[in-house]
């Protein structure tokens, strides 16, 4: 069997709370009961929110948890020609386009088209409104001629021709974590028998796969990064799990294998919403200066 090998793969964009602890602990775990590899990436291509600050923090957090990486960390940012090269190899197969909408302008198609039918607008896994297909149909010159004269454009996957190029069917192979007790130590946790599930990449409509900013989306950048890292287990949290419907679809237009996939329960705070940096959720450091102690904090989250 092929030695397993798996990452935790922070943004720098805040600092580390417990949903990640908890995320980052698994991975430990996992690997040490498997005999894997675990692997660290930075995923910092977001350049107005990603700092160098932030990955130092992320650094200190790990270390303070005794949690050890192989080196280097992978970071994204130094990656974008690789993105770029495969957003402009799906481009002359014909499988993107150029977006020029704003989101406003998404926003009035949408709404417009809501009510001409009274339906109320279909909407991706996240909730947003399915992307209505405005730039779908620009003529070839149109969009070249735009983007020529420098106008902001995003890349969308057209969902009809990728999923006409990679029929599928498309599978997510899926594996459960096993507890074997508790207070066995870290190695009470490990990886169960793999199981087959249905994947449905037609539910995200176009998706964005680079960004305006950047000449990528976070879709493609982690599926390309697990392919050139070798990962085989993505243990990650239950929000990403409707991602992964996507992610496979992009890995089988790739040509690159798909890993097998855990989604965990998600740390929730006492309102029962999910910690996120963008709420200011209490960060590790944070409980760092108030005196908890890593033995505590892996205790709390199942790992003693």
């Amino acid at each position: 069997m092929t030695r397993p090998v798996l990452r935790f793969a922070p943004s720098p964009n805040g600092h580390l709370h417990l949903g990640h602890a908890r995320s980052a602990l698994l991975n430990d775990a996992l690997v040490r009961s498997s005999g894997g590899r675990l692997l660290l990436r930075i995923e910092d291509i977001d350049p107005g929110r990603s700092r160098p600050d932030l990955i130092d923090a992320i650094a200190d957090d790990l270390a303070w948890l005794g949690l050890r990486f192989e080196t280097p960390a992978r970071r994204q940012s130094e990656h974008l020609d690789v993105y770029r090269a495969q957003v402009e190899a799906f481009s002359a197969r014909g499988l993107v386009y150029p977006c020029f909408c704003s989101r406003g302008t998404i926003a009035r198609a949408v709404a417009a088209a809501a009510e001409r039918s009274g339906i109320p607008p279909a909407c991706d896994p996240d909730g947003a409104p399915l992307y209505p297909g405005c730039c779908r149909a620009l003529a070839p010159g149109e969009a070249e001629a735009r983007r020529a004269a420098g106008v902001p454009h995003t890349w969308r996957l057209d969902m009809a021709r990728a999923l006409a190029a990679a029929p599928g069917p498309h599978r997510v192979r899926s594996v459960p974590v096993v507890r074997s007790g508790e207070g066995r130590g870290l190695s009470s946790h490990r990886i169960g028998a793999d199981r087959v599930e249905a994947a449905d990449p037609a539910r995200w409509g176009d998706p964005v796969i680079a960004r305006r900013d950047v000449p990528t989306s976070y879709h493609l950048a982690v599926v390309m990064d697990d392919a050139a890292q070798g990962v085989t287990h993505v243990v990650r949290g239950a929000d990403l799990r409707a991602s992964t419907d996507l992610h496979v679809l992009l890995q089988a237009l790739i040509g690159v294998p798909s890993p097998r996939y855990h989604h965990h329960e998600l740390v929730l705070d006492e309102a029962g919403a999910k910690l996120a940096k963008s709420r200011g959720s209490r960060s590790l450091a944070d409980l760092r200066a108030a005196g908890e102690s890593p033995a505590s904090l892996r205790e709390r989250l199942g790992f003693p």
